[in-house]
């Protein structure tokens, strides 16, 4: 096993990988007490080439061999589940590897449902198994033992032959152009920006009121900056229960934000406390009317509801159907703006996606179509030729 802790050695392997048509990556890193990945290990390989893995954490190592890689378009960049991975490579060498290829996404294409595992991938289309048991470790640790290695090297040997057979099956069917949207968002450098002013998003599901999603936008945005100066974990500043609290409570005095439970004892007369109650102020002080307000929102206002759940029975209907992952057609964002505007901005309105499902989303909400269970599946009816 070849484990590399020089750049030299690094650079000689990653010339190799450049030689190949697509590499396999992966990587170990740890994140519980951090706001930034800590890359522990990387793991590449590729057809005819033996894998490696590489120790970041080797004193005098230069990744930069390594960047220089993922950059290199000439060669696609294979990972599974790509997004954490990515983001590291983004965060450490400020770049997003291309061509990507998410092993993940394409199985959801062909049929494997919505985030199916590498070790069931691995098992129905490498013939291998996967041993778990070293999937807790703590990569920070070192020695590493030679199962540990065995496990990590793993996850990019039989992910060749992975590859290999999602891509014949993707041509098989014609669906190679289906990945591209969900691959345009993985290789776009604002997925990983993390962005202090769009934090609030990811916590908006209690809001109702133009007020509490502007107080929202300022504690989420004040809490996102301190934790990545500091960083550490979002929860380690401001726990994601304490920001929705403050959201709709609005505390404008010490004693007010005192009296939250969410607030631990003397938190409010912290310099945090301070922060926090400046951060309120600010939002108070937006505009009602300039605040967006995020569609699953709106439609819980506007009474859309029954038409959702409805579109979500012809989705799943036509995933089973097509054989594809519901989410990769659309997304339950997409169905809400769809019940709210038959004009609606959404991927499921537009190329395959309009045609394998979104001109049966207008037709199901003008009742033209019909939903029907047959013989315990949904059956999609056509009312006009009746």
């Amino acid at each position: 096993m070849d484990i590399i802790s020089t750049t030299d050695a690094l650079a000689a392997a990653c010339s190799r990988f450049a030689a190949a048509p697509f590499v396999t990556v992966d990587t170990e890193f740890m994140r519980e007490t951090t706001y930034y990945s800590r890359l522990c290990l990387i793991q590449m390989a590729g057809p005819g080439l033996d894998g490696v893995i590489v120790d970041p954490l080797a004193p005098g190592l230069d990744l930069a061999p390594f960047f220089a890689l993922m950059a290199d378009e000439r060669v696609i960049k294979v990972f599974h589940s790509a997004r954490q991975d990515v983001e590291i490579v983004w965060n450490m060498g400020r770049l997003v590897p291309t061509p990507l290829f998410d092993t993940q996404v394409a199985a959801m294409v062909c049929g494997y449902g919505d985030s199916v595992s590498y070790e069931q991938l691995a098992n129905d289309l490498a013939k291998a198994r996967i041993d778990k048991s070293s999937r807790f470790t703590d990569w920070s640790r070192r020695p590493l033992s030679e199962a540990q290695y065995a496990y990590a090297l793993s996850d990019v040997t039989h992910l060749v032959t992975v590859y290999e057979a999602l891509v014949a099956r993707l041509e098989e069917t014609g669906r190679s152009g289906w990945l591209a949207d969900e691959m345009a968002i993985l290789t776009s450098p604002d997925t990983y920006r993390n962005d202090p002013e769009q934090a609030w998003s990811r916590l908006s599901g209690r809001m109702r009121k133009p007020r509490e999603f502007a107080v929202l936008m300022e504690v989420a945005a004040w809490r996102e900056r301190e934790a990545q100066t500091r960083d550490v974990p979002r929860g380690r500043v401001l726990k994601d229960e304490a920001v929705i609290d403050i959201a709709v409570s609005a505390p404008t005095t010490v004693e007010a934000l005192g009296r939250l439970r969410s607030i631990p004892n003397g938190f409010e007369r912290s310099r945090t406390g301070a922060d926090i109650l400046a951060a309120v102020e600010r939002g108070l002080a937006r505009d009602p009317a300039g605040v967006p307000i995020p569609s699953r929102s709106r439609q819980r206002m506007g009474g859309n509801g029954a038409t959702v759940e409805l579109l979500k029975v012809l989705l799943r209907a036509v995933a089973e159907n097509e054989r594809v992952a519901p989410k990769v057609i659309a997304t339950v964002e997409d169905l809400e703006a769809i019940a709210e505007n038959d004009q609606a901005d959404v991927p499921a309105l537009a190329g395959w996606r309009r045609e394998l499902f979104g001109d049966k989303a207008l037709a199901l909400k003008s009742g033209e179509v019909a939903l029907s269970i047959e013989r315990g599946a949904v059956v999609v009816r056509d009312r006009t030729s009746a």
